[in-house]
């Protein structure tokens, strides 16, 4: 049996030492980024070391096509993404897809450092990783990646291995899926890591001591991750997302739900909510209690995450917040994290970060949804 690493390429960025000048290959990369409520596609092309986004499309997807986040109509899903491509006359036949980081198994394992990569492979998918597997060994895809050099308490030195994994039915109903649009399927990673590999820029902010937390609200999840020296250090995934919070307000609305969350676009969360949520504020803003309730939940989820990573941790502050996804498009959200958590909290904009030049211009609440998809499309062109 293959494994994960040497039927899709290297799923994982190289994330200590990614240099945008080594990536010579390929003139065009196609990013597709696959979610239950739609798909959205980018496309670069190589400019010397720079990038120039030549194409961001984006299609809404049916109810039913996705089932608590797994794909379960594969037609549905192949034709909508060949719709997507027919009418936005992209050529390309070639992509790279991710998937979501609650279908990832994520783990950080030390070993001696003296293993050389052959004694390294061995150990880590051989006698290792099924000590950290919620599934049998040959169920599960696994790729890894060499962080970090360090001594432990002893004075030993070893390395920091992230070790990534999903089961492979996973793994294969992303390859059906792109068989079936007449796609080839180069690479597959973490939705998490493709979007890191965006705002790569944003971490020589950060010293030795300092991490920064990645929250990227998508559909029906917030993916929460800590990166420190440009690494990820912990990540979870918590079922609260664009749908809950659209859901919030429909209810409180009385309007019907979807899982259509465009009208989040048009929403702010007022500072008299930053607070608490009094009954005076639910009576002079009924149609923004549940959406401010689930923020509050959010944020809530989000305190656990820093708690429970400190308490595992020395020496080591919480620096800022990094807001991305299409949840990161509601109005004052970023304002809401620095006010309940008191952390600096700011929006991320891929387009800018990257020096990108769109075709054409896109509002900076559409920006930070971004990123996972122009994440994948960089890979595409290594």
């Amino acid at each position: 049996m293959q494994n994960f690493l040497s039927k899709y390429l290297p799923t994982l960025p190289k994330l200590s030492n990614l240099k945008l000048s080594s990536w010579l290959n390929r003139a065009n990369g196609i990013g597709l980024e696959i979610t239950p409520e739609r798909i959205n596609l980018a496309q670069l092309s190589k400019q010397g070391q720079n990038y120039k986004l030549t194409n961001f499309c984006t299609i809404e997807l049916a109810e039913g096509i996705f089932s608590d986040g797994e794909i379960v109509d594969f037609l549905g899903l192949s034709q909508a993404i060949k719709e997507l491509i027919t009418t936005h006359d992209i050529k390309a036949k070639r992509v790279a897809t991710a998937l979501p980081l609650k279908e990832a198994i994520i783990r950080i394992v030390p070993v001696p450092s003296e293993l050389n990569d052959n004694e390294l492979r061995d150990f880590i998918l051989i006698q290792e990783a099924p000590h950290y597997l919620p599934h049998p060994r040959e169920e599960v895809d696994l790729d890894y990646q060499k962080l970090n050099f360090f001594e432990d308490d002893d004075g030993i030195e070893k390395v920091n291995i992230l070790l990534v994994g999903t089961r492979q039915e996973i793994t294969d109903s992303y390859v059906e899926t792109m068989e079936l649009a007449d796609l080839k399927l180069d690479i597959l990673e973490v939705s998490s890591f493709s979007l890191m590999r965006t705002i790569k820029a944003y971490f020589a902010n950060y010293s030795d001591g300092e991490a920064v937390i990645l929250v990227d609200i998508e559909f029906g999840n917030t993916e929460i991750v800590i990166i420190v020296n440009g690494n990820p250090q912990f990540s979870r995934s918590v079922p609260i997302g664009t749908l809950q919070m659209h859901n919030a307000l429909a209810k409180s609305m009385q309007l019907s739900t979807s899982q259509n969350s465009n009208r989040l676009q048009t929403m702010s969360i007022p500072p008299e909510f930053f607070d608490s949520i009094s009954s005076k504020n639910s009576q002079s803003n009924p149609e923004l209690l549940g959406l401010s309730r689930i923020a509050g939940e959010l944020t809530d989820e989000l305190q656990r995450s820093i708690n429970f990573y400190l308490n595992q941790t020395r020496d080591v502050e919480i620096a800022q917040i990094l807001l991305a996804g299409p949840g990161a498009c509601v109005g004052n959200l970023d304002e809401f994290f620095t006010h309940r958590l008191n952390l600096s909290t700011i929006l991320i904009d891929p387009i800018s970060t990257l020096s990108l030049e769109p075709v054409i211009d896109f509002p900076i609440n559409q920006r930070a949804g971004m990123g996972v998809a122009i994440g994948l499309a960089m890979r595409e062109c290594t």
